[in-house]
């Protein structure tokens, strides 16, 4: 299959995750062509329609017609035009899929998405975060992927005893990341004359803010109920993640997993976070294994080869 997915901007890089996963892990072909860069955080790019040259646009429509699949990622559709291209006039022949990411003009109305794919008969749909399947029930679940053998993304040798508890939390947008909540409950426990090291990562390139976590003890997601990329990144190197995942998104993560437990730390308020922190911060040895639990759980249940043959399996049923 040639698969061409197609996004206004590729949301925190997952895009070019999955283009580059399928291409390492199956037989068959995928690229992405994105409009905009919303973020300074680096992350690579495939066909970005502002740099391409004219072969560079003479190969995006070869693909606009080749492709056996169109793959829309966030509220892009057929009617957004890539350079002198509109994926409509391609349509004739391929499967349609939607993919959606939790941009705010779907959570804020769904039904009006859902409306336009009744309308247009169109089922292929997809959704990052088991939290979407509440907003979109007609849609399959496609986990996020990082590529866990990357150097970026393995365990580095951090020292546990000795040091203090160096803590991360990389917000790419605070009000929705409970940075706020982090911040609070790290003055508690400093007003208790509990000291963490907090590396709050802010507005750098990708390689960067990974590198830096990955130097780390702990990583902070956000306590919104389901989970970000963010957690993905800090379970494949081995960190002790804490994030306030609901029941609703434990049961679907262990339905895709297999996995008889989960390896998040859980903290859904922010006296749950604190509590979090000051006893990884007390035991240090039980940080180091819940870390190892950590990346044990990607290679065994979420590596990017498994979600490829996930989401390869999707696309031969449309």
């Amino acid at each position: 299959m040639k698969i061409l997915m197609l996004a206004v901007n590729d949301p925190a890089g997952t895009g070019i995750q999955f283009c580059r996963a399928v291409n390492r892990h199956s037989g068959h072909s995928c690229r992405i062509a994105t409009l905009e860069t919303r973020y300074t955080h680096g992350w690579e790019k495939d066909l970005h329609v502002p740099d391409l040259n004219a072969d560079g646009l003479d190969e995006l429509g070869d693909l606009l017609r080749q492709s056996d699949i169109l793959h829309f990622h966030m509220t892009c559709d057929e009617h957004v035009r890539f350079g002198p291209y509109l994926p409509a006039e391609f349509l004739q022949g391929k499967a349609v899929v939607h993919h959606h990411h939790g941009h705010h003009d779907f959570r804020s109305d769904p039904d009006s998405f859902r409306a336009k794919y009744r309308r247009l008969g169109r089922g292929n749909l997809l959704v990052s975060t088991p939290d979407l399947r509440k907003l979109l029930p007609e849609a399959y679940w496609m986990p996020n992927l990082v590529p866990i053998d990357d150097p970026l993304f393995r365990p580095a040798d951090v020292k546990f005893d000795g040091v203090p508890l160096r803590v991360a939390h990389s917000p790419t947008r605070k009000d929705l990341k409970n940075t706020d909540d982090f911040t609070a409950a790290v003055d508690e426990l400093a007003r208790k004359g509990i000291r963490l090291d907090v590396d709050l990562i802010d507005d750098v390139p990708n390689s960067e803010c990974l590198e830096r976590k990955r130097n780390c003890h702990v990583l902070f997601d956000h306590m919104q109920g389901y989970y970000g990329v963010s957690s993905l990144e800090g379970l494949s190197q081995g960190l002790a993640v804490i994030a306030g995942l609901d029941e609703w998104n434990r049961l679907n993560i262990a339905e895709f997993t297999g996995a008889g437990e989960l390896p998040w730390v859980v903290a859904c308020n922010r006296d749950e976070l604190a509590d979090r922190l000051s006893l990884l911060e007390a035991d240090r040895g039980l940080c180091a294994e819940v870390g190892r639990g950590s990346r044990g759980f990607m290679e065994n249940h979420w590596s990017d080869r498994i979600v490829a043959r996930r989401l390869v399996d999707f696309w031969k049923r449309c």
